[in-house]
């Protein structure tokens, strides 16, 4: 069921962004920095300043991280729960994605790891791993603010 929650979300995400040009600013200046926890495509800085995210997405995300403090102040420990109010919070972002070109390419860098994470803990009974997947949900909304600012 997870493999299916996640092409479902990966689908969404396609379907749902606007059509987008791309770009051929060359970017050969940019800051490059992997996130760790991210195997697929490096996180790169626009020419040493942060990208712009759209309202929507800042608000979303800023959300999320609200939401993540909440839950870890709180002593009882609902994964599933938590799960389902971060998915809320990715659905927004995606419904209301009005970014293109490259910003919109990084975004997903950060988005599609973020979707994943809150994948394991709506589906997942091991309190271990749904920690784990906090930790990495902590990271890569860290990495959000690193590399974007609202518009």
């Amino acid at each position: 069921m997870n493999k299916y929650f996640v092409i479902l979300v990966l689908f969404s995400t396609v379907v749902s962004c606007k059509s987008e040009s791309k770009q051929t600013n060359s970017n050969q200046d940019a800051v490059k920095e992997t996130i760790s926890i991210v195997d697929t495509l490096p996180l790169k800085l626009n020419v040493n300043k942060k990208w712009i995210a759209n309202v929507e997405t800042h608000k979303g995300v800023s959300k999320m991280d609200s939401i993540l403090s909440s839950f870890k102040s709180n002593s009882k420990k609902d994964y599933k729960v938590l799960g389902d109010l971060l998915s809320k919070q990715t659905s927004y972002i995606i419904q209301n994605c009005s970014m293109t070109g490259e910003p919109h390419d990084q975004l997903h860098v950060v988005l599609i790891p973020m979707l994943d994470e809150i994948s394991i803990l709506r589906e997942e009974n091991n309190e271990v791993k749904a920690e784990l997947s906090i930790t990495n949900l902590e990271a890569l909304i860290k990495a959000y603010f690193k590399f974007f600012e609202e518009r």
